[in-house]
This record gives structure tokens, C-alpha cells and sequence, in this order.
């Protein structure tokens, strides 16, 4: 594989997971709920304009979501402190555990697929994780690649 074609194929490959988890565990809620919850979860509260952008959304959409969201008490919508007009959107405890519950679910069901991992491999994951984990937490916090 070309050097080009690896982060590429890398994401991909993240998107197959995370499908081929959410059918195998019959896990019917949307990603983006999902997504507006690591975020909330990772960077804290934030408007609903930052968190439509960081989800690449329209502002009606995520609007719409964190209603579903708050109505399922996953999520709770307070006044911005800074700005009477605007809205801040927090994680819950709820919001939090059912995150939580979420990953151990897709951890869980794609566990036998990676059963046959050995530990050299193992090794190779972990460290491409880390550096992931390094550019993709760069990124959020410049506002860099998406």
C-alpha cells in the first residue's frame, strides 16, 4: 500500500467497524447521537452551532437531535453565560453511562472478530491507536481537519 492510500484506508476500515458492529449488536441508534455524545463527553459543553459543525450538520439538524437527546435525558440544554441568546448543550449521567455502555457493546461484539490477533500484531494496533488518537486530538482542538 502507498504511503498516501494509509490514513485513507484506515478510515474506511473504521467505518466498516463501527457498521459491521452497530448491525451485529442490533444497536439501532443513529451514529450521530453517538458522535454528539464522544464529543460532549471529550471537549465538554458546547453551543449547538460548534457541535453541528464538529458533526458536520446543518444547525436545524443538530438542533433537532439534541431534542431527542435531551427528551431521552442524555443530554440537558442550559442559557450560555456569555450570550443570553445562545444555548449550551451538556453531557448527563445518563448521557455518560449510556456512552460508556455503547462502546463496551462495540468493543464486546467486535472482540471474536480479532481473536486471532497475535501478539505482534496486537502491538501494531496499539501503536497506531496512539497515534491516531495524537492527530485526531490535535485536530478537534484547532478546529484542523475536518
Amino acid at each position: 500500500m502507498n504511503r498516501v492510500d494509509v490514513i485513507p484506508s484506515i478510515v474506511l476500515s473504521a467505518y466498516a467497524l463501527a457498521r459491521i458492529a452497530a448491525q451485529d449488536a442490533g444497536n439501532e441508534a443513529p451514529a450521530a447521537q453517538w458522535r454528539v455524545l464522544s464529543l460532549l463527553d471529550q471537549q465538554g459543553p458546547q453551543r449547538v452551532g460548534a457541535l453541528a459543525s464538529a458533526a458536520r450538520t446543518t444547525q436545524p439538524g443538530m438542533t433537532r437531535l439534541i431534542g431527542v437527546l435531551e427528551r431521552e435525558e442524555l443530554v440537558v440544554r442550559s442559557p450560555d453565560p456569555e450570550d443570553s441568546r445562545a444555548t449550551i448543550v451538556d453531557i448527563t449521567t445518563a448521557g455518560s453511562a449510556a456512552l460508556r455502555a455503547w462502546r463496551a457493546e462495540f468493543r464486546d461484539t467486535l472482540a471474536p472478530r480479532f481473536a486471532g490477533v497475535s501478539e505482534e500484531e496486537w502491538q501494531v494496533l496499539e501503536r497506531a491507536a496512539e497515534i491516531l488518537d495524537i492527530h485526531t486530538d490535535t485536530a478537534d482542538k484547532t478546529g484542523a481537519a475536518r
